[in-house]
């Protein structure tokens, strides 16, 4: 078989297209790269939304925990506490375990029955645990980054008469994105590596269609040699940091594009001859 056809074969393998059978012998380097790069699009998309609705989240545990009203305020902090304080590894299993409990025909609501075996799956479940850790730890690094707003532009706001929503829209909250990006950007690395962990934990890997960690591990475990699959699960994820860095670099920059330096200077370049 050669490359081509390998690339065909296995390439969107890890979400159910292709080649249904995995290697069974005369494991190829082209077979390891494209496995593995497969398994990859697992890591993205839990990466993906785990950071788009945990951001979300995250803001609002942060403007909670720093209510003044107690009943905002003790929650949050709850919450953040818990999910802080227990290692993600955890997390992923007794979350497994808690929802393999559930009724396989589903849940009585209402006279309508709510199916719940899909929350098992690793692409809903581990998804689930994703969101609410990253939520936890942004909302930390945002509440701290809403604490050092700076008082002064607070009341600039408020000699320009902009009260509630308009003023945490407009003032508030730009200066607390600005504050936390690069805090962030770090939560954000650390996330996506962690994705490695949904499959290595308590949810099976379906026909085993599993992440980069899992074909790493599979040829690891056929070869008997761990230098060859680990080190190319590794490049693929350093990669896919260079682009994640970049990405928030840009926002960052766009966050801070008021700031001088942090936009190019147009260079004036005289035309001498027309």
């Amino acid at each position: 078989m050669t490359c081509a056809q390998t690339i065909t074969d296995y390439a969107l393998r890890s979400i159910g297209m292709g080649e249904r059978l995995l290697p069974r012998a005369d494991y190829t380097l082209c077979q390891q790269f494209t496995l593995i790069g497969s398994g990859l699009i697992w890591n993205l998309y839990f990466a993906f939304l785990a950071l788009a609705f945990g951001f979300v989240l995250a803001n609002g545990l942060a403007v909670a925990k720093a209510s003044r009203h107690p009943w905002a305020r003790g929650p949050a902090n709850a919450f953040i506490f818990v999910f802080r304080g227990s290692p993600l590894f955890i997390q992923f299993f007794i979350a497994y375990e808690a929802l393999v409990l559930l009724p396989r025909a589903g849940v009585d609501i209402l006279g309508i029955t709510v199916q719940t075996s899909w929350m098992t799956r690793a692409w809903a479940g581990g998804l689930f645990v994703l969101i609410l850790n990253t939520a936890a730890y942004s909302a930390q690094i945002f509440h701290g980054a809403l604490m050092s707003v700076p008082k002064g532009d607070v009341e600039a706001a408020d000699a320009y008469g902009m009260t509630g929503w308009t003023r945490f829209r407009r003032i508030i909250w730009p200066t607390m994105m600005r504050l936390a990006w690069p805090s962030y950007t770090n939560e954000a690395i650390f996330l996506f590596h962690a994705t490695t962990l949904v499959y290595f934990s308590g949810f099976p890997a379906f026909q085993q269609r599993g992440d980069a960690l899992y074909y790493a591990s599979y040829f690891a475990d056929k070869t008997f040699n761990p230098f060859v699959a680990y080190p190319i699960a590794a490049a693929y994820f350093v990669a896919a940091t260079l682009a994640l860095i970049w990405l928030f670099g840009r926002v960052n920059r766009r966050l801070n594009r008021h700031l001088p330096g942090q936009v190019r200077r147009v260079k004036y370049r005289p035309q001498i001859v027309r």
